[in-house]
């Protein structure tokens, strides 16, 4: 029996979401990695279809986290602010190069008193969500703590990384171009992808998860061709931010697609 909700019409994805600032992103391929676009059309992705991928949203209290994580699950924005208590989260369900794909959205709590239990949450994460506020230099300063609070229960070479800048409709152009400038540092220093959006208006946030769900979709992929042996024996999936490719082997890169 299935019970999983049917996809949406507008959570299907035939082609790869592009990414918001090529000086910042996890790759800026134009398409899918070929292996993944070879192994959906020939219906080789394992469970990828069957599994719920987890991705944690960490960042300050009031930056705006449940707030993103409603505008796009419910297209919904909140004004009466209440902080989460504890953890959250939203399920949602895509269309992946028709392959079906889940993603389940953990929202965190910011406060010391429920750092331990959100903490606990973290483990098993895909993809980390790291969200700032563009208009508090603050927080943006503290994401590298928070980083490295997700990653003492996760493996750093396993998770995909985004740096996200909320508020966008509060900062002036002058103030949004000084603060992306130091944002873009940070997310390549921590090899993050840089997003900036707008809760109150909607500006990119369905762009933003989008590719949040293309490039952990890709992942699962790729994760399941290695475990079925599609890669020769002693390669390595690495992720890297200095390559036009998120993912590379030890072994020099092949333009075949599937074997």
């Amino acid at each position: 029996m299935n019970i999983l909700a049917p996809v949406r019409r507008d959570r299907v994805l035939a082609e790869l979401p592009q990414c918001l600032r090529k000086e910042a992103a996890l790759h800026v391929r134009k398409d899918f990695h070929p292996r993944v676009t070879c192994a959906c059309q020939e219906h080789r992705t394992g469970t990828v279809g069957f599994k719920i991928s987890k991705v944690i949203v960490v960042g300050d209290l009031s930056v705006g986290k449940t707030c993103l994580i409603n505008r796009f699950c419910k297209d919904t924005f909140d004004k009466n602010y209440k902080a989460t208590i504890g953890v959250d989260f939203e399920m949602e369900r895509f269309e992946v190069l028709g392959v079906p794909f889940s993603l389940q959205l953990w929202d965190t709590a910011s406060q010391e008193r429920f750092k331990c239990i959100a903490s606990t949450y973290y483990r098993g994460a895909q993809a980390i969500i790291i969200v700032f506020n563009l208009n508090d230099v603050a927080s943006l300063e503290h994401t590298k703590q928070w980083l490295a609070d997700a990653l003492k229960e996760n493996d750093p070479s396993s998770v995909l990384l985004f740096l996200v800048g909320s508020k966008k409709d509060l900062s002036t152009s002058a103030q949004y171009t000084l603060m992306e400038k130091d944002a873009l540092k940070v997310a390549q220093e921590i090899k993050a992808e840089y997003w900036a959006v707008s809760s109150l208006t909607g500006e990119n946030v369905r762009e933003f998860f989008f590719r949040v769900a293309a490039l952990t979709f890709e992942a699962n992929v790729l994760a399941e061709l290695e475990k079925s042996g599609a890669r020769r024996i002693g390669d390595i999936v690495r992720i890297s931010s200095d390559d036009s490719n998120l993912y590379l082997t030890a072994s020099k890169k092949k333009a075949t697609c599937c074997p």
